[in-house]
């Protein structure tokens, strides 16, 4: 049913960790129910919102950095996760 997509370890593991963080952020909205707060975003946001704007900032960064530069993936992979971290924790 899946065959035609071409599942790499890469792959598998990129959806493993993004399963993962939904699960984890599920159980932490469970355990601790967060409210909307203003960071430095134009709008009032809950953990949930930040993630979702992390993620999407994340594929972003990525394209950025394969459309104008020929440096490595690794680095954009840095870039996004200090980029989600300081939107969690201030955004």
């Amino acid at each position: 049913m899946i065959a035609w997509m071409n599942w790499t370890p890469s792959v598998a593991i990129f959806f493993a960790v993004i399963a993962a963080i939904l699960a984890v952020m599920t159980v932490y909205e469970i355990v601790s129910p967060c409210t909307e707060r203003k960071g430095f975003l134009p709008i009032e946001t809950t953990r949930g919102d930040r993630l979702f704007i992390g993620l999407l900032s994340a594929a972003y960064i990525h394209l950025a950095f394969l459309a104008v530069s020929d440096i490595s993936l690794w680095i954009a992979l840095g870039v996004s996760v200090l980029w989600a971290l300081v939107l969690l924790r201030w955004g």
